[in-house]
């Protein structure tokens, strides 16, 4: 009997869930320490994947909020020294927000604390399923499910 796909999707879900959580508190401790917003967490992690300075209003398209909310948390994250702000060359009127060292530091660190979660999870992991997940996973990614979805979100 085929596995249908809401099955697989709630199987999928609990265990993507489950692997996230391994590392949250660790990964989270710094964050709490600064006492930063998850708005200032997620403009933190945002900025780190882009890799280069963002206007202000192009955060607040990103992360769904107004433009005065995040000028608001880009002020906190300037008093923490995680990011910069500067005028942007082309056009003085409009700021550009990057990271600073501090704030490159704190976002790597928060990624390789996850990073090292999800290996000491494929180290525990009996031989058979580690060989199973293995080959599963190496299927999907040799296929193009993941790159015709990634493809259309791309284009909406």
């Amino acid at each position: 009997m085929a596995t249908k796909p809401e099955d697989l999707y709630d199987t999928l879900e609990d265990f993507v869930m489950r692997l996230m959580n391994l590392s949250e508190s660790d990964g989270m401790d710094a964050l709490v320490e600064l006492d930063l917003t998850f708005s200032q967490a997620r403009m933190l992690f945002l900025l780190a994947k882009r890799g280069e300075p963002m206007p202000i209003h192009a955060i607040a398209t990103a992360l769904g909020l107004s433009d005065a909310a995040t000028g608001r948390n880009v002020d906190q994250l300037l008093k923490l020294d995680l990011v910069e702000r500067r005028e942007s060359p082309e056009d003085r009127r409009v700021k550009l927000v990057s990271l600073t060292a501090g704030g490159e530091q704190l976002s790597s660190r928060h990624i390789d604390v996850k990073r090292e979660s999800i290996k000491a999870f494929t180290a525990d992991l009996p031989p058979g399923q580690r060989d199973n997940l293995h080959r599963a996973l190496t299927d999907i990614l040799a296929g193009d499910t993941l790159r015709r979805h990634t493809h259309q979100e791309n284009c909406l």
